[in-house]
C-alpha cells in the first residue's frame, strides 16, 4: 500500500512539472500562430521592412468589388453636372414628337408638323369623304340602273398627277435632311459608341482613349436620382455643348442600334462594321434614349444617357477619367480608368510580401534585421 501511494505521489509531482513547463512556454505557440497572417510592409528607402501582427493592424478596408470600385487615394470622383428636365429629353405623355435641341431635329419636326402632317391629313379627309360620297349617292337604291361608265380621262389625269406632285412635294425637304444627316461636317470631338448583351460603352480616341461603360440603374436608384425610370445609367455619355460630335457605331456581339430623339439620331451598331452619324447640341442638359434593335433578352434595359456640359465641364470629366483635352499630349495612363480594359478586382488582393534586396545597400539592411523578425517571417 505504500508503495503504491509513493507511486501516486510521483505521478502527481510529474503532472505539475509538465503543467508549470507548458505555461511557461505559452506565448511561443501565439507568437507562431500569429506569424501566417503577420504581412510585411514595403520597405522604405534605407529601411527594413517591418512586420505588423494581424493582433495589432488595424481592420482591413473592405475588398474592391466590381459593382463598387474602391476609391483610390488622390482619385477625382467622376462628376454628373445636371438633372433630367421635364419634358426636354425624356419620353412625355404628349402625342407629338419630343422637343428637339438639335438644328437637323428642329428641321426635321418642322418637316414632319408643316409638310407631312397637313398631307396626310388632307389625304385622309378626302379619300374618307369619297368613299363616304359613294356609299351614299351610288348605292343600289339610289341608282337601280349603274351606270356604264368605262374610262374618264380628266380623272385619270388627276389620280394620275396628284400623287406625283405630292411626292416632289415631300421629296425636297427629305433628301435635304437625309443629305444633311449623313454628310459630317468636321467634327470636333469623335466619340465611339460600342454595343454589348446589354449595355453601352463610349470610347474618345480623341481624349487619351479612355473608355466609359454605361449600364441601368435599378429602379430605386432611379427614384433616388430623379430620372427618368429604366432610362439612369451609372455612367453618362459627355459632350461638350456647340461642338459638333462624331458618333462611329459598333457592337461586340449582335445588332443593336443607338438612338437619342431629343438629337434627332438613330444609327444600327452592327458587329464588325463602322457607321456614323453626328450631332450638334447648344443646350446643356441630360437627354435620355435607348436602344432601339430587338438585341435579346434584355433588350428594354439598355438605356442611354447622354450629358451636354460646358467646356470647363466637359475638361474636369475627361481629366476625372483620366483622359487629355484634344491637342494636348496623351496621357501614358489614359485608359487606367476603363472597366473594361483594366476590370476591378472581384476579391481581396493578395497580402503584399516584401520583396527581395537588390541593391548593396537593401542586402546589407536586409542583413541586420532583427533576430525576432526573421524567427517570426520563418
Amino acid at each position: 500500500m505504500t508503495r503504491v501511494k509513493s507511486k501516486l505521489i510521483a505521478v502527481g509531482l510529474g503532472v505539475l512539472a509538465l503543467t508549470g513547463a507548458a505555461s511557461a512556454q505559452a506565448p511561443a505557440p501565439a507568437a507562431a500562430t500569429a506569424s501566417p497572417t503577420a504581412t510585411a510592409t514595403a520597405p522604405a528607402s534605407g529601411q527594413a521592412p517591418q512586420i505588423v501582427s494581424s493582433a495589432n493592424a488595424p481592420a482591413p478596408a473592405p475588398a474592391a468589388t466590381a459593382t463598387q470600385p474602391a476609391a483610390e487615394p488622390g482619385k477625382t470622383p467622376i462628376p454628373e453636372f445636371y438633372g433630367p428636365t421635364p419634358g426636354i429629353g425624356q419620353p412625355t405623355d404628349q402625342i407629338a414628337l419630343q422637343t428637339q435641341v438639335t438644328d437637323l431635329g428642329k428641321f426635321a419636326a418642322w418637316m414632319h408638323n408643316t409638310v407631312l402632317m397637313p398631307i396626310i391629313s388632307v389625304i385622309c379627309l378626302l379619300v374618307l369623304g369619297l368613299l363616304l360620297w359613294v356609299a351614299v349617292r351610288y348605292n343600289r337604291r339610289a341608282n337601280t340602273v349603274p351606270s356604264r361608265t368605262s374610262h374618264n380621262t380628266v380623272i385619270e389625269i388627276i389620280w394620275t398627277v396628284m400623287p406625283v406632285l405630292i411626292l416632289l412635294v415631300i421629296a425636297v425637304p427629305s433628301i435635304k435632311l437625309l443629305a444633311a444627316q449623313y454628310s459630317t461636317p468636321k467634327p470636333d470631338i469623335t466619340v465611339k459608341v460600342i454595343g454589348h448583351q446589354w449595355y453601352w460603352s463610349y470610347q474618345y480616341p480623341d481624349n487619351g482613349d479612355f473608355e466609359v461603360v454605361s449600364n441601368i440603374l435599378k429602379d430605386d436608384e432611379d427614384k433616388k436620382r430623379g430620372e427618368p425610370r429604366q432610362l439612369g445609367v451609372d455612367a453618362r455619355m459627355v459632350v461638350p455643348a456647340g461642338a459638333v460630335v462624331k458618333v462611329i457605331t459598333t457592337s461586340d456581339d449582335v445588332i443593336h442600334s443607338f438612338a437619342v430623339p431629343a438629337f434627332w439620331i438613330k444609327m444600327d451598331a452592327v458587329p464588325g462594321r463602322l457607321n456614323e452619324t453626328w450631332f450638334k447640341v447648344d443646350r446643356p442638359g441630360l437627354y435620355y434614349g435607348q436602344c432601339s434593335e430587338l438585341c435579346g433578352a434584355r433588350h428594354g434595359y439598355m438605356p442611354i444617357a447622354v450629358e451636354v456640359v460646358t467646356k470647363q465641364q466637359f475638361a474636369q470629366w475627361v481629366a476625372a477619367n483620366g483622359g487629355t483635352l484634344k491637342g494636348q499630349p496623351k496621357s501614358p495612363d489614359a485608359t487606367a480608368n476603363s472597366p473594361i480594359s483594366n476590370p476591378p478586382a472581384a476579391t481581396a488582393s493578395p497580402t503584399p510580401m516584401a520583396r527581395a534586396p537588390s541593391t548593396p545597400t537593401e542586402n546589407a539592411t536586409a542583413a541586420a534585421q532583427p533576430a525576432t523578425t526573421a524567427a517570426t517571417t520563418n
